[in-house]
């Protein structure tokens, strides 16, 4: 099966008129997602990749049904479009934009949370379900397989290895997850976590995360309190040196907080096998798989 997306989601872009816009929808639709409609202020009335646009959120869901929302709008104006979504009733939101000021993002949080919204990223590739054909984001189609596998990274770049890797390797995914690098989130680790936990058609996990932060600390508590599936977990930037931003705005560590040492450990105590590469990680879900099989 998979998590929070599926064949019968009913998406509409923010920001489909642009050239991000029009490009990812137009492989999300390649890709079988249903896409309903695009947003996008003053070309409300028109068509585009023969879909209609409406002005606001709001026009798209009352005359659409959307239950979710993809934003690809610059960095100005990415606030104020998850907001506009959350307003208008949208469920689940996916915002592939980075650069979005932290204060803003606070703003958004303190703005969806008592509505039950459910972000997922900024700053992140999104999300995928081949066996769905449903994606709503970056990540590309040609890369995954529908499968038993959950993934849930906080790279982009490592998303798409993995899935890659994965699928090479004969093992497909329920629903891959790019939570985004960003220090002011949507949806956490542990979040998607429990997700995977309650989807009866994923039998592992693997979570790859980064420096920086201590969301991978607070996933690997969860999994210690008798998480139901196994996981393989995964750490990138092991060879960043304190204080030095890499890559993500949130992959920055101080002190001994957010540093992998920190985060292997807290996994390993959870019982969390963790691969020092791609190729281990398949390697270690084959073991798990065949262990939870014999078992």
């Amino acid at each position: 099966m998979s998590i929070l997306l599926n064949r019968n989601s009913k998406v509409l872009v923010q920001g489909m008129t642009g050239s991000e816009g029009s490009f990812h929808t137009q492989e999300m639709l390649d890709f079988g997602t249903p896409v309903v409609a695009g947003v996008s202020p003053g070309k409300g009335g028109s068509r585009h990749l023969g879909l209609p646009v409406f002005d606001t959120v709001t026009e798209a869901v009352d005359a659409t049904g959307a239950d979710t929302a993809g934003v690809f709008v610059p960095p100005a104006f990415a606030a104020d479009a998850i907001m506009e979504a959350s307003a208008a009733g949208i469920p689940l939101v996916v915002c592939i934009t980075e650069l979005i000021p932290v204060n803003d993002m606070i703003r958004v949080r303190a703005f969806i949370d008592p509505r039950g919204t459910r972000l997922i990223g900024p700053n992140c590739p999104g999300l995928m379900s081949p066996g769905e054909r449903a994606k709503v984001g970056i990540i590309p189609n040609h890369i995954a397989n529908p499968g038993r596998i959950g993934v849930v990274s906080r790279s982009g770049t490592l998303t798409y290895e993995i899935i890659q890797a994965l699928a090479r390797a004969g093992y497909g995914q329920s629903t891959s997850v790019g939570i985004g690098g960003d220090p002011v989130l949507g949806l956490s680790f542990s979040d998607v976590l429990q997700l995977f936990a309650e989807d009866q058609e994923t039998d592992l996990v693997v979570l790859a995360g980064e420096i920086g932060g201590s969301d991978e600390e607070r996933a690997a508590e969860l999994i210690g309190r008798g998480y139901p599936k196994p996981v393989v977990g995964f750490i990138s930037g092991r060879s960043a040196p304190p204080g030095k931003r890499m890559g993500h705005a949130g992959a920055i560590i101080s002190g001994t907080t957010g540093s992998p040492t920190s985060k292997v450990a807290a996994l390993h105590h959870a019982g969390v096998e963790v691969a020092d590469t791609i190729e281990e990680i398949v390697e270690l879900a084959r073991e798990r798989l065949g262990a939870a099989v014999s078992s």
